[in-house]
């Protein structure tokens, strides 16, 4: 055997005045002091598919000697840091802590909600408090520290991961929904004592019902100048800096000085002179800028105020803006240090200024800055929200082309699992390694938009299942695959799941997948009247499982972006009530599912975006689904004496047209299985 190849070390960091002689030689804009600040913020970003991409931050040409400096300090500054920050190592020490903190503040607990300033699903590690302080990983959830007790609440998605992450001898499992924490307040807080909460993590409405809670217990809820537990954490790294660069016209399919103008017009209809914008989803598609600031989805973490002239005033970290970003914005954006938002609420209060902010995503720190500077507060939605929802035909056009390559590499993907599962060896995670390095062929590839769910046998039954080295599975002959996973491409988002049979599946495995794509076929097929809501749409994906006393406890369908966030608002298809009505052009998972604990889980999920259709003889607008997602469905799963006429009809049509599109993309081999894998059910 050879011996391995070395791997080239780069040379040490020769030191400051060294490093300051290179800046000044590259021409950058950058001090010493500003150059370590951009390294840490880098080294707290997420890991990105362009590793150098930071570089050109510092100078427009870097020398390889420069760049070795570069790195070197930067592994020198990473170095001071314990791994992951500390949030891989969780210990009940981190509790005692927080409670001292607590005690020296003269409060008798804290709220810490999984999330940060802006409300997000995805954060960066500065912002993970609720992962540090009870080793939680999902992503959404709450925990309540008191003096004597403590409680952490996550949805269904998460009842059997917080069990396995979560000390249960500190921490009450709770359901978020079915027990929410305003109850367990109510129950549970001392009467007379004050509860402290860092008011930029909880919107207005949330706080409301926290604030109930306490008040059934006579205790009192108390926002804090800052949170205890930064003051608690000692490696907590600093907000991360990714490179933030334009989104180029021709995949957002409009401008953004279009977009400004006419939300502008629709404020001033409305009589407000500005709305505050906290989501960064919304700001990087009302900018047309995209990031890297946190996990998965490409956001630059950054506040705005759009004013009615269309107009914004963006308030967003300098060091992480690439070059060429000032000429792209124009003059009608200003950019402002982060530090300068809390000046800036206060100049509009001062003009007494009317302004727009949606009271379920922006924060109750700019709520109550906003009012005590003077302003008018009005409470409506974000005024991005909708129309970032309603996908314009150059983002559809996108996203048909991001599925199609997505849908060559799923078809790459089966194919290989189909010939390599029957020899054994295969294990979650060598699997899911397998889909990424395919989809990484495709053009326009930037990340994953999620992290995959690969759930062998028993794992599969975890909703929202991590593989790791510890649980890793191996996918057994006899037992379901579950797969859900989903990539970020310069023109559109996908997510799709699949559950395959590794060799024969039982009896009960077919009967329940295929109750699972009854659910799924008569979302797909539906047509509805405009102004149909998620909601009365979701029993459709239920009827089936219904029949027979099942169910499954996550949402039937959530908004995607257009190289967004895979989870988009304000539409979903649930059975939590949902006011806003599917319009034309917003794109919706369609994913019901079954779970069985300690055996299997089965999903089946396809984006769909909403389109008009012609009825004849229809008496009002109707509109339903296009579905976009091409991957086929096992058929070895199905059992077709449980399928009407319609459904079968849908099933084989579905093949037909993944075969027809994917056949042109894939090799000869892929070729030959997915004829076999999209045979009309009666071939089977």
């Amino acid at each position: 055997m050879s011996a391995p190849a070395l791997v080239p070390s780069r040379p040490p960091y020769r030191g400051d005045e060294a490093m300051a002689a290179m800046l000044r030689r590259a021409g950058s804009r950058l001090e010493l002091p500003a150059l370590r600040r951009l390294l840490a913020g880098v080294n707290a970003a997420p890991p990105a598919e362009n590793e150098t991409a930071w570089h050109r931050l510092v100078a427009p040409a870097l020398t390889p000697m420069m760049i070795d400096q570069l790195e070197a300090l930067r592994a020198e500054l990473a170095a001071a840091s314990p791994p992951g920050f500390g949030l891989d190592a969780w210990d009940a020490s981190r509790v005692a802590a927080l409670r001292a903190e607590l005690a020296r503040r003269g409060l008798g607990g804290f709220l810490c909600p999984r999330g940060d300033e802006h409300q997000g699903e995805y954060v960066a590690p500065y912002a993970e408090r609720l992962r540090w302080l009870t080793g939680f990983t999902g992503s959404a959830g709450m925990a309540i520290v008191l003096a004597d007790a403590a409680a952490i609440f996550v949805d269904g998605r998460y009842t059997l991961q917080v069990t396995s992450q979560v000390d249960g001898r500190i921490f009450a499992y709770r359901h978020l929904v079915e027990q929410p924490p305003a109850d367990w307040l109510a129950e549970n807080a001392v009467r007379g004592s004050r509860i402290g909460f860092d008011a930029r993590l909880h919107t207005p409405d949330g706080l409301a019902r926290l604030r109930a809670g306490a008040a059934r217990a006579g205790a009192e809820l108390v926002a804090l100048e800052d949170d205890p537990i930064d003051a608690v954490w000692a490696a907590k790294p600093m907000p991360p800096i990714a490179p933030v660069v334009p989104h180029p016209d021709r995949f957002s399919g409009e401008t953004s000085a279009a977009k400004r103008t006419a939300l502008g017009e629709i404020l001033k209809r409305d009589g407000a002179s500005a709305a505050v914008i906290s989501d960064p989803a919304s700001v990087a598609w009302l900018l047309n800028v995209r990031g890297g600031d946190v996990p998965h989805t490409p956001l630059p973490l950054s506040f705005a105020i759009l004013g009615d002239d269309g107009a914004v005033d963006w308030f967003v970290e300098p060091l992480k803006l690439a070059p060429e970003l000032p000429a792209h914005l124009g003059n009608q954006v200003r950019i402002a240090e982060p530090d300068a938002f809390a000046s800036a609420l206060d100049a509009l209060g001062k003009r007494k200024a009317r302004v727009l902010m949606d009271a379920a995503t922006v924060s109750v720190w700019i709520g109550d800055r906003l009012a005590a500077a003077g302003a008018e507060v009005v409470r409506g939605q974000d005024p991005c929200a909708l129309p970032k929802a309603r996908k314009n035909a150059g983002e559809l056009a996108g996203a048909r082309a991001a599925h199609l390559r997505d849908g060559a590499a799923l078809a790459r993907f089966c194919a290989w699992l189909a010939a390599e599962a029957p020899k054994g060896g295969l294990d979650e995670l060598t699997v899911s390694d397998r889909l990424l390095a395919l989809r990484r062929q495709g053009e326009y590839f930037r990340d994953t938009s999620f992290d995959t769910i690969s759930g062998a046998g028993a794992n599969g039954a975890i909703v929202h299942y991590r593989s790791t080295p510890s649980t890793n599975r191996p996918l057994a002959p006899g037992e379901l695959y579950l797969v859900d996973s989903g990539a970020q491409y310069l023109d559109g988002t996908t997510d799709v799941t699949r559950t395959i049979a590794i060799g024969t599946p039982s009896p009960e495995h077919r009967d329940r997948f295929t109750r699972v794509l009854k659910g799924h076929i008569a979302v797909a097929t539906a047509r509805f009247p405009r102004g149909t809501t998620g909601s009365q749409l979701d029993p459709l994906a239920r009827r089936a499982l219904w029949e027979v006393g099942l169910d499954f406890d996550h949402g039937t369908g959530h908004g995607v972006g257009s190289y967004l966030s895979v989870h988009e608002g304000p539409h979903r298809i649930s059975k939590v009530p949902n006011a806003v009505a599917l319009e034309p052009g917003m794109i919706v998972s369609n994913e019901p599912g079954y779970y069985k604990t300690g055996a299997y889980g089965i999903r089946i999920e396809n984006l769909v975006a909403v389109r008009a259709i012609d009825i004849d003889g229809a008496e009002r607008p109707m509109l339903g689904f296009e579905t976009l997602t091409l991957c086929p469905i096992d058929l070895a799963l199905v059992d077709s004496a449980l399928l009407d006429a319609a459904e079968i009809a849908w099933l084989d049509g579905y093949h037909a047209r993944v075969r027809k599109a994917l056949l042109p993309l894939v090799d000869a081999g892929t070729g030959a299985w997915l004829d076999r894998a999209t045979r009309p059910l009666a071939a089977r």
